[in-house]
């Protein structure tokens, strides 16, 4: 974190099939090693195979499941006297979209079908139906901060 000033957000160019925003930094989230080529192809093929089984436009799902994903809250570690408390906080909605993407792309790399595509399109159906690991995770993260509500007022 600067002392000096804010660090400027970049600006995030929509993607050219569905100009979409969300979508673009859900790509920028998947590639590796810089090959946006294969992370285009890896996500488009997802949405083929989204639209193929609910019969619905995949980005609405895709929309659906990251809105499904975001945290509300989360805890972060707070130094008080010595000891360590989980201390509750509200999350921004840049870092909640960030989280989510994330949360996404990790459920889906741990699932158990064939291709990245089948991996990603399964855990955005899941997640658009409240189910799913990525859900999951948002459920433990708001579990924890209703367990720790107790030391809220070490907000910082």
């Amino acid at each position: 974190m600067p002392r000096r000033r804010e660090i400027a957000k970049r600006e995030i160019i929509p993607d050219p099939k569905y100009n979409n925003v969300l979508v673009a930094k859900f790509i920028n989230n998947l590639l590796k090693k810089g090959k946006k080529s294969v992370a285009d192809s890896i996500l488009y093929g997802a949405f083929d195979i989204i639209e193929g089984k609910m019969k619905e436009s995949p980005v609405v799902v895709f929309e659906r499941a990251v809105d499904n994903v975001k945290p509300v809250v989360e805890v972060k570690s707070r130094r008080v006297g010595g000891s360590t408390y989980q201390v509750p906080t509200e999350v921004s909605q840049t870092r909640r979209i960030a989280l989510a993407i994330r949360w996404l792309i990790n459920s889906a790399k741990n699932r158990s079908e064939k291709t990245m595509h089948e991996k990603l399109a399964a855990e955005f159906i899941d997640a658009a139906n409240n189910r799913g690991t990525a859900v999951k995770k948002r459920e433990d993260t708001h579990k924890m901060a209703e367990a720790n509500k107790a030391f809220a007022h070490y907000r910082f």
